[in-house]
């Protein structure tokens, strides 16, 4: 069963929370990073994303990098947060076009993270690994949350809803328009007693900081010879958890860098295999199994045949047109790691797709159906891993609103450097 821990969270004073709220870090480039905060002093990226503020030709997993973000989480830290004095919970609402999400905002288990309470469906990259770990020695702190879903429980909801009638902690619209809206929960046991009946959590979004707290956590513990009476903060860290009802799938669009032959060509051979509808007007697949393919100044429409494999991975459409398409006629058999093929989340929409196609970048733009909410987990619960870039989630969250520090449990002499 999931536990639902309450936190001691360092949160922005109300007069610089707009200017210090900012995207996540793995949604932008360091360049993007550096545009978003250019002239916003404030701005939480100089903590996720802190090769911003050094010179661009310092590499981003330099050591100053590190120390820069551990320097400006203290600095935010002292000059422009408030510590909670109690360990709280938190209700947080984001509004993206008229349509709500609210979950609860508190710490999870590294524990049951490494025990399987808390499910995996994607692998994570060593080296992506290695930064996020870091940053988390050296800042001795979870400065972003993850997003985790579970399977709707209506006593979870109840809770929910009462405390949404009360007078919220921060409330504003960012720039994109999206609405978040935070109300500090008074009496947080309702909402721990009623997370021990949620047999499980789902990673939705973050499965890299999610392994990052886990090995932080098995370092710092192994460096921690005190025995304490609570739970360290290392032991934990940040997630909002979301009932699976209030989670919302955008499609994760592919591009093909080089085709091995003509676009015509290659259109010729989809429609022998497959019969395709040519010259179509709506790029945006209606149905699951149906794909977009825009290639030589043209969209076009066909069906995927469902897979020959027996599990619910491979069944989903990421997975069919690897099946049938990337993989026996493109050559891409591990789009993780081929330089031939790129990701594009739904949220840029279809007409970034058509601009690197008509610029000469790209041959070849798929537009997908996406993937639910129900797949991911059911895929999830068969032990299987996504493939790579299969769901993009939306609105996300934002940064810098309650950071999770437990500088105060780790001893001086600890690590900063992460090991296997």
């Amino acid at each position: 069963m999931a536990t639902l821990h309450p936190f001691r969270a360092v949160r922005p004073r109300p007069e610089h929370l707009e200017e210090i709220a900012s995207v996540p870090y793995d949604v932008v480039s360091t360049d993007e990073a550096r545009d978003l905060a250019d002239g916003k002093p404030r701005s939480f990226l100089h903590v996720a994303r802190p090769e911003i503020d050094l010179d661009p030709g310092v590499d981003v997993h330099d050591d100053a990098v590190y120390e820069q973000g551990a320097a400006n989480l203290r600095e935010f830290v002292e000059a422009d947060y408030t510590e909670t004095d109690e360990p709280s919970v938190y209700v947080y609402r984001l509004i993206m076009d008229g349509r709500e999400q609210t979950g609860i905002f508190g710490c999870v288990s590294v524990a049951e993270y490494d025990g399987d309470t808390i499910v995996k469906h994607e692998e994570t990259r060593p080296a992506k690994e290695d930064d996020r770990t870091r940053h988390i020695l050296t800042q001795r702190a979870h400065a972003e949350p993850v997003m985790l879903t579970y399977r709707d429980q209506e006593a979870i909801h109840s809770l929910v809803d009462r405390v949404q009638k009360t007078e919220p902690l921060y409330d504003f619209e960012a720039e994109d328009g999206v609405q978040h809206t935070i109300w500090k929960v008074a009496g947080a046991e309702g909402l721990v007693d009623a997370f021990r009946e949620v047999e499980h959590l789902y990673i939705a979004d973050g499965h890299h900081r999610c392994k990052a707290a886990s090995r932080a956590a098995a370092q710092l513990r192994e460096a921690d010879d005190e025995a304490l009476d609570e739970t360290p903060g290392y032991e934990m860290f940040p997630a909002v958890i979301f009932p699976m009802s209030n989670m919302h799938i955008m499609a994760y669009n592919r591009l093909v860098y080089d085709l091995p032959e003509s676009p015509a060509d290659f259109l010729n051979w989809l429609d022998e295999q497959f019969e395709v509808e040519r010259d179509i007007d709506d790029p945006v697949p209606s149905m699951k199994g149906v794909i977009c393919l825009y290639l030589d100044g043209a969209w076009h429409r066909m069906a995927l045949p469902p897979s020959k494999g027996v599990r619910v991975v491979d069944q989903l459409d990421v997975a069919r047109l690897s099946e049938y398409v990337l993989e026996p006629h493109l050559d891409i058999t591990d789009p993780r790691r081929d330089p031939n093929i790129d990701f594009v989340g739904g949220i840029r929409g279809t007409d970034e797709l058509e601009q690197r196609v008509d610029s000469g970048e790209a041959d070849l733009a798929v537009s997908m159906y996406p993937t639910s909410i129900e797949e991911l987990v059911a895929v999830s619960d068969e032990g299987s891993l996504m493939p790579p870039k299969s769901t993009w989630f939306e609105p996300k969250l934002r940064s810098g609103l309650l950071v999770h520090d437990f500088a105060d449990d780790v001893p001086e002499d600890a690590p900063v450097v992460p090991t296997e």
